[in-house]
C-alpha cells in the first residue's frame, strides 16, 4: 500500500499479539502452491523486489513464466507479457532512488467467450514490488540495509492474482468477458505502475466494466476479508454477498474508489473497484514481513472469493452503476518529526469516525487515556468521520503540539487532550 495513509498507519501501529500472526498450515494443494509462489517472491534472493533491480526483473519474468504456462494472451509490449515503461523524476522518486529506473509491468490476458462481450474486460491487479533495502517506506526509519521481502505487500496479492488466473482457466465456463491480469510495478512509490498501465491499456479503459484489486491478503485473522471501494459502485454489495455465501468470510465492505493502492488509477477514471485487504499488522513494511507468516489457506479463500466475483461481473448483461467520490484532501506536510498519536485503526468498520483496535503501550494515546474501542470523532477542530479525516487532522499539528481529542466511548462523546509524540 502507498501513500498518505499507508504513512499515518505506519505511524500508529502497535505490536499484535504473536498467535494472531503465526502462518497457518498450508493444507491443500491450492494453498501450497500459493505459498510456494510467496515463498519464491519473497525469498532473499530477489533482495525486495525494488523497482529497477535485478530482484524485481526475476520477479517479472517468474509472473510472466507462470502466465505463459496457463496459455494467457501476452498483453505486453511485442507479443510479450512485459509493458516497458520508466519511472519519472519527481521529488517522491527521488527521495526513493528510484527516479530513471526501467521497470515493467506484466500483463496477462484471458479472452472472453462471448463474441459480443470479448471486447470488454475486468481488470484483476496486484502490485509485485516491495521495499528493497533500507529506509525508504519502513516506519522504523531502518538504515541497515536489511532486505524487506515484502511477503505479505505485496507478493500475497501477486501470489493471489495468479490463483485467480488457475481457477479462471480451469473453469468449467470460460469467463464471457476478457479478464485482464496486470501485475504491477512501483506501488510503493506512489501506485506509478497502476497509473502508466491505466495511460496504455491493453483493451481500451471505457470497455474496462471494473477493476479488482488485491494489496495484502497474507495475513487473513478470524475470517475477516476487508472490502474497500464497496461504494464505488451500487451493485457491489449483493455481488460480494453472492460470492461470499459459500465461504462464509467475515467481510467487512466500505469506502469509495480512492485508497492507497493501484484501484484508484481506475476510479479516477470512472471505473468501479474493489479492493480486498487483510488489515495491517506489526510486520507492515518491516524486514520481519516473512513467507513463514503468510496464511496460505486464508489467501486461498481470497483468491476464490476474487475468482467468484470476477465472474459474476463478466457473465452481467450489462455494466455495473459507477458512483463517484471527489478525491481526497492533500494532507498539509509538517516541518520537523511527523506527529504521532500512536493509535492503531480498525479498518473493516466505520462507525462514523475512526474505531480504534488498541493503542501502542507508552505513546501518547495510552498516557492520555485513549483506548481500544474508542471511535475518534474530532481532533481540535476538524471533524473525523473516516481514516482520511484522521490522516488531515492529525498532519495539520506538529510533534509536541498540544491538541483536544474527541472520542466516542458508548454513548457519550469524551474530550481528552493529548501531547502529540513525534518520530
Amino acid at each position: 500500500m502507498s501513500t498518505t495513509l499507508r504513512t499515518l498507519l505506519a505511524c500508529t501501529l502497535v505490536t499484535l499479539a504473536a498467535a494472531d500472526l503465526a502462518a497457518q498450515q498450508a493444507s491443500t494443494p491450492r494453498a501450497r502452491k500459493i505459498l510456494d509462489d510467496d515463498h519464491y517472491l519473497a525469498s532473499d534472493a530477489l533482495e525486495g523486489r525494488f523497482p529497477g533491480t535485478p530482484g524485481n526483473d526475476s520477479a517479472a519474468a517468474y509472473i510472466a513464466r507462470e502466465l505463459r504456462r496457463l496459455g494467457l494472451r501476452p498483453g505486453g509490449d511485442g507479443g510479450t507479457f512485459l509493458q516497458h515503461w520508466t519511472i519519472g523524476n519527481t521529488s517522491g522518486t527521488r527521495a526513493a532512488h528510484a527516479a530513471g529506473a526501467a521497470v515493467v509491468n506484466v500483463v496477462g490476458i484471458l479472452p472472453g467467450a462471448d463474441r459480443r462481450l470479448a471486447g470488454q474486460d475486468i481488470v484483476v491487479g496486484a502490485h509485485f514490488d516491495h521495499l528493497g533495502r533500507g529506509s525508504f517506506g519502513d516506519p522504523a526509519g531502518d538504515t541497515t540495509r536489511q532486505i524487506h521481502n515484502g511477503a505479505d505487500d505485496n507478493a500475497s496479492g501477486t501470489a493471489a492474482v495468479l490463483e485467480v488466473a488457475r481457477l479462471l482457466k480451469a473453469a468449467r465456463h470460460r469467463p464471457a468477458r476478457s479478464i485482464v491480469f496486470v501485475l504491477f510495478n512501483a506501488e510503493e512509490e506512489g501506485a506509478l505502475g497502476s497509473a502508466f498501465y491505466a495511460e496504455h491499456p491493453a483493451i481500451p479503459m471505457d470497455s474496462t466494466l471494473a477493476m479488482v484489486n488485491l494489496d495484502m491478503v497474507g495475513r487473513m485473522r478470524d475470517r475477516r476479508v476487508i472490502a474497500l471501494g464497496v461504494r464505488s459502485a451500487t451493485e457491489w454489495q449483493v455481488i460480494l454477498d453472492s460470492a461470499n455465501a459459500p465461504l462464509h468470510l467475515d467481510i467487512r465492505a466500505s469506502g469509495d474508489g480512492w485508497g492507497p493502492s493501484d484501484q484508484a488509477a481506475f476510479f479516477a477514471r470512472k471505473r468501479p473497484v474493489i479492493h480486498f485487504f487483510t488489515d495491517v499488522h506489526e510486520d507492515y513494511h518491516r524486514p520481519t514481513d516473512d513467507w513463514e507468516k503468510i496464511n496460505a489457506d486464508g489467501i486461498a479463500d481470497v483468491a476464490s472469493l476474487a475468482a467468484d466475483v470476477v465472474q459474476r461481473l463478466a457473465a452481467r448483461p450489462g455494466p455495473l452503476t459507477f458512483v463517484d467520490a471527489p478525491p481526497p484532501a492533500p494532507v498539509a506536510a509538517s516541518s520537523g518529526a511527523r506527529p504521532s498519536l500512536g493509535t492503531i485503526p480498525d479498518m473493516g468498520s466505520e462507525p462514523g469516525g475512526v474505531l480504534l483496535q488498541g493503542v501502542r503501550s507508552g505513546s501518547p494515546a495510552e498516557l492520555a487515556g485513549i483506548r481500544g474501542g474508542d471511535v475518534l470523532v474530532g481532533m481540535g477542530p476538524h471533524t473525523i468521520a473516516n481514516l482520511q479525516d484522521y490522516a488531515n487532522a492529525l498532519y495539520s499539528y506538529h510533534a509536541g503540539d498540544t491538541v483536544e481529542v474527541r472520542v466516542r466511548r458508548g454513548t457519550q462523546v469524551v474530550p481528552i487532550t493529548v501531547v502529540l509524540g513525534g518520530r
